[in-house]
């Protein structure tokens, strides 16, 4: 776990990134459901990796990165001004991959799913090869002799 007040700053570079995302670039590239995820810094402070999340394809991510790009000059110096720390920490834009991740998980839940029930329909009528209970237990017959040994 990091140093406390580094969580809490960057709690404050998310909420003023996403702000500033949502009221002041007005850039046609960016998407229009862009989520700020989450804030990264380095231990010392210097960079921080803010990770987002755009709603559509291929192209939407794209624009959306090219206009945080040219756009990342104005969010480091706001942050900088609003946090009114010695140095404004370098800011990186990545994608999160979340999402993608969650839904690869999703598909693999389901594929799991399907194959268990595939297996419940295919055992339902099986029998067992040999006898039901395969293990050899001993005897009634057997058990007294063992008795009668011990006597």
């Amino acid at each position: 776990m990091g140093n406390p007040r580094y969580i809490k700053v960057a709690e404050q570079i998310k909420v003023i990134v996403a702000e500033l995302i949502e009221r002041r670039i007005k850039d046609p590239r960016l998407g229009d459901f862009v989520t700020v995820t989450d804030v990264r810094l380095t231990g010392d402070g210097r960079e921080a990796t803010v990770f987002y999340t755009v709603l559509g394809g291929e192209e939407e991510r794209a624009g959306t990165a090219a206009a945080l790009a040219s756009a990342n000059g104005m969010i480091r110096s706001t942050v900088g001004k609003q946090l009114g720390m010695k140095f404004s920490p370098t800011i990186a834009f990545v994608l999160d991959a979340v999402p993608e991740a969650a839904a690869e998980m999703e598909a693999l839940l389901a594929k799991a799913r399907a194959s268990d029930a595939d297996l419940a329909a295919r055992s339902a009528g099986a029998t067992y090869a040999g006898e039901a209970d395969p293990y050899h237990k001993p005897h009634a017959d057997d058990e007294l002799d063992d008795d009668a040994d011990e006597a």
